[in-house]
């Protein structure tokens, strides 16, 4: 029999094997501990947070926007544990841009697990568009009390959005509607682009860049970790699309357009900043 040290694994993941075993299981048990508290947030907050915010806060939209800031405290303070912890490196570029962003679509690439928790870290009052599949689980009461499900009517859809926006809420979209594998691409979604035609709200292109984030992908073994380095991202807001630009072109020419010119922005950025193709 012959033995292995486990270098194939690696090499078919074209990454090199942990040099420092121990680091690396380290790294890799901070990752599963942050993953299990955030579970345990997550029940708090839908069990406890959100429903006693909506009990004593009226209007609806008031209670939904202070469970939203409490969701970005809490992210905030997760990350930072992170970052203490010797598991994270950030760099976020001007912090007070993101707090003052108000009804505007942000779309972003979406390369790992943390994307989400880091743009509502960043973004106090943030809608998300999120799959139904989250209201399964542990997520469950916080998806349905904060956020705009995905398995909506058409209008009903672009509805909530707009309510939202004319609150002064950001919506966070992921136009690739999942992760971003390590290797190859996944099309963009126009859902985005079309709900910015329809309400005339603007689209933020986000560009999350960064080191490897094996073990934060989609299918990536819970116990992993990029086996070389600290999980790194570099976060930065992008040129605008403004929806007046293409205001007279029809729904599906400016869906497809503006799709087109967030894709071009991020793609630009990914290969002049990580050398990478999305």
């Amino acid at each position: 029999m012959v033995k292995t040290d486990g270098s194939s694994k690696w090499r078919e993941l074209g990454l090199p094997p942990p040099k420092k075993r121990i680091v690396y299981a380290y790294r890799c048990t901070v990752k599963a501990c942050g993953i299990f508290f955030f579970g345990l947030f997550s029940l708090l907050m839908g069990l406890v947070i959100i429903p006693l915010q909506k009990l004593f806060l009226r209007p609806a939209s008031r209670a939904r926007k202070a469970s939203r800031a409490a969701c970005s405290v809490f992210f905030r303070l997760f990350l930072g544990g992170l970052r203490l912890l010797g598991t994270l490196k950030m760099d976020l570029g001007d912090l007070a841009f993101y707090r003052s962003v108000k009804s505007t679509l942000v779309v972003a690439n979406h390369p790992s697990l943390y994307d989400m928790m880091i743009l509502i870290s960043l973004f106090p009052n943030a809608d998300c568009v999120v799959n139904k599949s989250l209201t399964k689980g542990v997520l469950a009461w916080v998806v349905r009390g904060m956020y705009t499900l995905n398995d909506m009517g058409y209008e009903a859809l672009v509805a909530s959005c707009r309510q939202s926006l004319a609150d002064g809420a950001v919506i966070i979209i992921f136009p690739e509607g999942t992760r971003t594998p390590r290797q190859g691409t996944v099309p963009y979604k126009r859902g985005a682009a079309h709900i910015a035609h329809e309400t005339g709200a603007d689209l933020l292109p986000v560009y999350i860049g960064g080191n490897d984030k094996y073990g934060l992908g989609k299918h990536d073994p819970l116990f992993s970790y990029n086996p070389t380095e600290v999980y790194s991202y570099y976060v930065r807001p992008l040129e605008e699309v403004h929806a007046a630009d293409y205001a007279s072109l029809s729904s599906p020419m400016a869906a497809r357009r503006m799709t087109e010119r967030v894709h071009e922005l991020l793609a630009k950025e990914a290969l002049a900043r990580d050398n990478r193709v999305i």
